[in-house]
């Protein structure tokens, strides 16, 4: 039951990475599986640590953490409509943000912010392991960064499909995709 429960976390906090991790795969549909690899890695990282600072705090400093997860929703949505405004008016006015082999770049700054914005809600997570040991929260975390892992490797290999199939607007299709999917995290942390 254990192993199920955090799977099914796993995918739930995922998905809003996967919607990203799509995005990232319309914007290089040429991408290397190291890159793959890499992208996915870092949601991961932060789908595995979210949920543990979480429980840290849950265990530590409850009271100063309930004042935090007010503004989470805001801090996810300033930073997708951020980087998804970026990606649509870099495309209207026709900068590029091509390397030498014609694929978009994102940046290492850029996929730290998306880590960060799509894995800011599993903090709350926090709560719902508080009765696991450390050990069980160490792999319970383990077990939704292998699954988000999974889910992202997914995500960038569909966005590669499509990418090639819709090339010049894939960033703003991108760009509208990060701002849909900030919307969604903000209407969730705010209204349920």
């Amino acid at each position: 039951m254990f192993f199920i429960t955090n799977f099914l976390l796993g995918i739930g906090l995922a998905m809003d990475a996967f919607s990203v991790s799509l995005t990232n795969g319309l914007h290089e549909p040429k991408m290397k599986f190291a890159r793959v690899s890499l992208i996915a890695g870092v949601y991961a990282i932060f789908q595995f640590l979210m949920p543990l600072i979480g429980w840290i705090c849950v265990h530590t400093i409850v009271t100063y953490f309930a004042t935090i997860e007010k503004i989470i929703p805001w801090i996810a949505l300033v930073l997708l409509a951020y980087i998804g405004i970026k990606l649509i008016l870099e495309s209207q006015r026709g900068e590029s943000r091509l390397n030498e082999k014609g694929f978009e770049k994102l940046s290492f700054g850029d996929l730290i912010i998306q880590g960060v914005a799509t894995s800011i809600d599993a903090l709350s997570v926090g709560f719902a392991i508080a009765s696991y040991s450390l050990l069980q929260a160490v792999l319970g975390a383990t077990i939704i960064a292998v699954t988000t892992f999974v889910i992202c490797v997914a995500g960038i290999f569909l966005g590669k499909t499509i990418g090639t199939k819709l090339s010049k607007s894939a960033s703003i299709f991108g760009g509208i995709i990060l701002i849909l999917v900030g919307v969604e995290i903000f209407i969730k942390g705010i209204f349920f």
